[in-house]
């Protein structure tokens, strides 16, 4: 059965060209490519503090935002957007990195905690709700703690980047499904992947 659909997809990142290729910025990717498929143009918008875009289709249309606040800030564009076109959070997908999935993969789930990703621990301060959506996309683990901020911060390997592309087209693909709620469809196609 079909539920609200997703009216704002956020990917998270960090503003600048010396980020741009860092796994960090895997949210920042699935925007792009969406935008680059429905040949939108994101363009800056001081009041929502980030890059901004409008999708229209036969479901409504659809926001897309890369806030420019760095990461540890997110939810400020996040809220402002949210307030501005009156989108509740079950209707907000935000997609980020994710340490804990190997490379290549992606996985869509409702409601949570933060799991100390700073993006999605500020954007959950910031809307006040744990209710919206998540696309965790794979960026693997580099083994310590201790080597993490340097990992997120670097470029992955090309065989990386290219499997963490392929599962962002796949993303991508499901926007149809996400657009009309069809959350279950999701999964199935995107967890179902190897």
């Amino acid at each position: 059965m079909a539920e609200q659909g997703i009216r704002l997809i956020v990917g998270l990142g960090n503003p600048g060209p010396q980020y741009a290729g860092t796994r960090h910025n895997a949210g920042y990717w699935l925007v792009d490519r969406i935008a680059e498929r429905a040949d939108v143009e994101l363009r800056p918008e001081a009041k929502f503090q980030g890059f901004v875009a409008r999708v229209s289709g036969a479901d409504g249309d659809l926001r897309l935002l890369k806030p420019t606040t760095f990461m540890n800030h997110s939810g400020r564009a996040v809220a402002a957007v949210c307030r501005y076109f009156e989108i509740e959070p079950n209707a907000v997908l935000v997609a980020y990195d994710e340490l804990d999935l190997p490379v290549g993969t992606a996985k869509l789930k409702f409601g949570g905690g933060h799991a100390g990703h700073n993006g999605l621990r500020d954007t959950l301060a910031a809307l006040g709700s744990r209710d919206f959506w998540r696309l965790r996309i794979g960026i693997g683990h580099p083994g310590t703690k201790e080597q993490v901020i340097g990992y997120v911060l670097s470029r992955p390997s090309r065989p990386d980047l290219d499997a963490i592309l392929e599962v962002v087209d796949e993303a991508e693909a499901c926007l149809p499904e996400l657009l009309a709620g069809d959350y279950q469809r999701v999964m199935n196609r995107l967890h179902a992947r190897p």
